[in-house]
């Protein structure tokens, strides 16, 4: 067991700087996902790294730093990401925009529209089932990883992850699910 010297301190530049460039791509990766916008997700991971220097968060570990970081910037995209659907869904309304596309070309079209159905798929899952296919997906986690960021066992991310699937292949209605 670590003494409190021996931790990762959030304010000590050393430590913040480690912490930084350990979780900043993995932090991006996964905010990016989730709001579906750059700046956003650069903006939501900044807001998490100042939240733990604002908490004075101290960490035994790297990878505790990180799974709380994880958690944070989650949190952070999903509700980023509901109230721009809730904007744009009151701009649509207002000013009932015309969403006619025009067409690129059959391969684009045909990518756009599985890449729709999937995004549309995610949505309709649970939202457990929902977290534990974006960490595996799109961070890129392993089941342990993603055990300690949701904080339940490796066997319960293993079927979480299984079950996500399968709903996610009965809502596209095919037997092999592309993630895009």
């Amino acid at each position: 067991m670590l003494n409190n010297a021996e931790w990762l301190d959030a304010n000590r530049d050393e430590d913040f700087r480690a912490i930084y460039t350990a979780t900043m791509p993995i932090l991006f990766r996964i905010s990016l996902r989730i709001a579906g916008n750059e700046e956003a997700a650069e903006d939501l991971c900044h807001d998490a790294l100042i939240k733990m220097t604002e908490k004075n968060m101290q960490f035994p570990s790297l990878n505790d730093a990180k799974y709380w970081l994880i958690r944070v910037v989650i949190n952070a995209s999903l509700n980023y990401a509901k109230r721009k659907g809730r904007e744009r869904r009151a701009y649509e309304r207002a000013l009932k925009e015309d969403k006619r596309t025009v067409d690129s070309g059959e391969t684009a079209l045909l990518k756009q529209d599985a890449v729709a159905r999937v995004k549309t798929a995610m949505d309709k899952l649970p939202p457990n089932l929902r977290a534990v296919l974006h960490l595996k997906e799109y961070a890129e986690l392993n089941y342990k990883e993603i055990g300690r960021v949701l904080g339940i066992t490796e066997g319960n991310v293993k079927v979480r992850v299984f079950r996500a699937r399968e709903q996610l292949s009965r809502l596209i209605g095919e037997d092999d699910v592309y993630m895009p």
